[in-house]
């Protein structure tokens, strides 16, 4: 090898390198975005007040984090920005202002002006007046699936967020990232908690 192969052999490597890290960031960022100095890519002052009561009322936290410690209100901001098409995004903007109608209407405020024990009420009503997902063979829905609307479509998209996050994952739910042997008949309560992996 001459000293242009292994020139351009080194640069071609640490080019490589770099953009290995570039693409970690990117899928780590909901991580490393400190909560103090967060600014939402899409959500406006009032949806983002929205968004993070639900994440604190279906994931508040216990003896495990809740959903704003894994940050999963920045988790669903990115997704609205990078994954909604412009289409998707309206549709999102009409549906968080009318839960907050429906809200007002009941309690007179929007949900995130509400004690808990209000959002909780009014949260049951709502998964109550929800249409549900179809049930799954292999993974794969039965039949057409009806939009489930707002709230249950966020409360999927929460429990992903959660669910996905490093914290969690690592903590809270069982991890082993070199599992060992394949045990397929054991009883079940020799499982323990869930598997991230």
């Amino acid at each position: 090898m001459n000293r242009r192969e292994a020139i351009k052999n080194t640069a071609l490597f640490g080019g490589a390198s770099l953009l290995t890290g570039s693409m970690f960031s990117i899928l780590q960022s909901c991580k490393s975005e400190p909560r103090l100095s967060w600014q939402p890519i899409f959500l406006n002052n009032d949806q983002t007040q929205l968004i993070s009561a639900l994440v604190d009322t279906v994931l508040p936290k216990t003896t495990t984090p809740g959903g704003l410690d894994v940050k999963t209100d920045i988790f669903m901001d990115t997704v609205f920005a990078k994954l909604y098409n412009e289409a998707g995004q309206k549709a999102l903007v009409a549906d968080m202002a009318a839960f907050d109608e429906r809200c007002k209407s009941k309690f007179g405020k929007p949900f995130a002006e509400l004690d808990a024990a209000k959002r909780t009420e009014f949260l049951k009503s709502e998964e109550a007046n929800s249409p549900k997902y179809n049930g799954k063979v292999w993974g794969t829905a039965v039949g057409e699936q009806k939009p489930v609307g707002f709230y249950r479509s966020m409360k999927s998209l929460m429990l992903w967020g959660y669910c996905t996050s490093e914290e969690v994952g690592m903590k809270v739910l069982n991890y082993d990232p070199v599992p060992g042997d394949y045990l397929g008949c054991i009883p079940l309560a020799d499982v323990g908690r869930v598997w991230s992996l």
